[in-house]
């Protein structure tokens, strides 16, 4: 038995280990390898090229880590944020990865550093982009470069991570070569759009023949009311996009103060990010309207081969005809239809009432917490059992909290 199979890791887990050992043995018998450097997020912009070619390129893709977002929402979203850039020693270098993260200097009550990838509510994945013909090396020079830099914290955490993606399976290949100790955290499955085989029969699958007639029947009945139209917005989406906000601003968002119309600066970030993505013809907007007036809209995103369900809002008004589910279901046949898509993602919280009963598969996400060197005056161990019981907390508070909203 290999000794890899005594930590119970997987037959694609250890071809990956494998495929490590040779990437760097080639790297150290070349002298090539990387240099990493860490900059200001926000000053960025100088490397739009660079950045741009390394997310078409990227492992996995990751749209909010694109530089029309994320450059778009640090203003409001990451104030401080720092990105680790790795650079070949090619001529000329080539960025072959980007960890954008963040110093948390106090955690858990006690001054324990923590260097966090950086994730935020309107970017639930948090995988870094990593060159896909270079990833193992991007990895391990950014890892090099944290345990050998003093000054930053012995202690990674890497967010919405997807454990059953490529990056997840390279990391984890990765972090068991090097011996270093890590922690997953808030592991959970949502759905996701990834069909095998046929994509013209999977709405009939996927949907319950029950869930299919009561649908049919609402859409039935919502012609009743006026001429209806789908329409799908991109790249001019100014008006749908101003829809979207109105519709989420009319609804329980709106009531609790949380919609995105609420706050000046995330609208400006919303306005200025879907801009930038649609203009490089990655982000649409599908509206259901009813002579002529929007009564649901959902905001789909792209990067490469997969894409993201990122925002959906409709008129409460019209609740009776089930209009999110209406056009979710039609998007739904959009994308399919796109078969330059592989998979699409819905950022939905858990058993989400809405999605989980339309897109059948799922992806496995967690937080991963890596002890990438020794030196943290408080064992692992122990901040292992403190992050599980910060969890806890802020669980239990938000349980507590949407009580009380209810009430």
């Amino acid at each position: 038995m290999s000794a890899w199979s005594s930590f119970g890791l997987s037959g694609q887990t250890m071809a990956t280990i494998a495929s490590v050992r040779r990437a760097v043995a080639v790297e150290r018998a070349s002298g090539l390898g990387a240099t990493v450097e860490i900059r200001p997020l926000a000053s960025l912009s100088a490397e739009i090229k660079s950045w741009s070619a390394l997310a078409a390129c990227a492992l996995e893709p990751n749209v909010f880590l694109e530089p029309g977002f994320a450059l778009a929402a640090e203003p409001v979203l990451g104030p401080g944020v720092r990105a680790g850039l790795v650079w070949s020693r090619s001529s000329p270098p080539e960025l072959i990865g980007l960890f954008p993260v963040r110093i948390e200097t106090h955690r858990y009550g006690l001054p324990v550093p923590v260097l966090c990838s950086w994730t935020h509510p309107f970017a639930p994945f948090g995988t870094p982009l990593v060159h896909r013909d270079a990833a193992e090396l991007a990895i391990s020079a950014w890892l090099d470069h944290i345990a050998g830099d003093a000054s930053l914290p012995a202690l990674l955490l890497m967010q919405y991570v997807r454990n059953d993606g490529a990056f997840g399976a390279l990391l984890d290949a990765v972090l068991a070569l090097r011996g270093c100790m890590t922690q997953d955290y808030d592991r959970h499955q949502r759905a996701l759009l990834a069909p095998e085989g046929d994509r013209s029969g999977y709405l009939g699958h996927a949907l319950a023949h029950k869930r299919r007639k009561e649908l049919s029947r609402q859409w039935r009945r919502l012609h009743d009311t006026g001429p209806v139209t789908l329409d799908r917005a991109a790249p001019d989406i100014a008006v749908a996009l101003d829809d979207f906000l109105r519709l989420e601003a009319s609804g329980w968002k709106g009531r609790a103060g949380t919609a995105v119309s609420n706050d000046p600066g995330l609208r400006q970030f919303m306005t200025s990010a879907v801009g930038a993505l649609a203009g490089q013809g990655q982000a649409a907007i599908h509206r259901l309207c009813i002579d002529g007036k929007a009564i649901a809209a959902c905001i789909t995103l792209r990067s490469g081969h997969s894409a993201w369900c990122w925002k959906i809002a409709y008129d409460e008004e019209y609740a009776r005809f089930s209009p999110g589910a209406q056009l979710l279901v039609r998007v739904t046949d959009d994308l399919l239809s796109d078969a330059t898509i592989a998979s699409a993602d819905s950022l939905a919280t858990p058993e989400h009432p809405l999605v989980d009963h339309i897109w059948r598969e799922r992806c496995t996400m967690s937080d991963r917490l890596i002890a990438v060197r020794a030196d943290s005056f408080v064992p692992f161990s122990v901040v292992s059992r403190l992050e599980t019981m910060r969890r806890i907390g802020r669980a239990a508070g938000r349980t507590l909290r949407d009580h009380l909203r209810r009430r």
